[in-house]
């Protein structure tokens, strides 16, 4: 067994036996042994640099680090902006193109505050419970085009800097947002109503909602039976006008 013997300055240790071999730098010292301890191989530090193979290294999406060697532009010469318009080659445009619906008008970008505030009052549901599913279907892409055209105005005018027509856009856009909103509610009195009347066809046997397309899926009962004739009855000439 070992025996500890402490001091204030330096500590001793007796052992009935040699310790073990490992343990033999501990107790030569009391000062504590460093070594310096490196991954790399000691001949590597004498080597001349390699040449790095991969072209990607160093590139980085999240960093924003690109190659670390230069990369040349190509063999060929760049294109040279023309700034003359009169040498610029024309470029044909389709006059019924299907971006010229984001313009109003004739083609122009942005519209004066006076034409933009140009607009009557949205509809109303009470209106629409009148049209058809063809004019709904129209007028909903109708106020899709013309949302496209405000923010087409709003994005140029912001480019622009122009400073003017953004109450008369706000104003505008509002109103289409209220009509679309009003074809949404006639649908939806619309999709109620019929999921109503189906749920009342399936009770009544009068109705076939299995008939062929082309054929007739209301029958009623009396449709089979022969209609009677009416009786004549004669008018008879009163006694006042014999």
């Amino acid at each position: 067994m070992a025996s500890i013997v402490a001091s204030p300055a330096r500590q001793t240790f007796s052992f009935s036996k040699f310790p073990p071999t490992f343990l033999a730098p501990i107790f030569s010292s009391s000062t504590p042994i460093r070594v310096a301890f490196s991954t790399s191989s000691p001949l590597a530090h004498g080597r001349k640099r390699r040449r790095d193979n991969n072209p990607n290294r160093g590139v980085s999406a999240l960093r924003r680090t690109g190659l670390k060697n230069k990369v040349e532009m190509s063999k060929y010469p760049l294109p040279q902006p023309v700034t003359d318009p009169t040498k610029r080659s024309k470029v044909a445009v389709d006059d019924n193109h299907g971006l010229w619906g984001f313009f109003r008008g004739e083609k122009q970008a942005l519209s004066t505050p006076e034409e933009t505030n140009a607009f009557g009052r949205p509809w109303v549901v009470e209106e629409l419970r009148h049209k058809s599913w063809e004019d709904l279907h129209s007028l909903w892409w109708v106020c899709c085009k013309e949302r496209n055209i405000l923010a087409t105005q709003e994005y140029e005018r912001a480019r622009l800097k122009a400073g003017y027509g953004d109450a008369e856009n706000l104003e505008r856009a509002r109103a289409v947002r209220q009509t679309q909103k009003a074809i949404k509610h006639a649908l939806t009195e619309r999709y109620y109503a019929f999921e109503e009347a189906r749920r009342v066809a399936v009770t009544d046997p009068e109705v076939d909602l299995e008939a062929a397309p082309g054929t007739q899926a209301y029958r009623p009962s009396y449709s089979d039976e022969p209609l009677q004739e009416e009786e004549e009855y004669p008018i008879k000439a009163s006694a006042a006008n014999a």
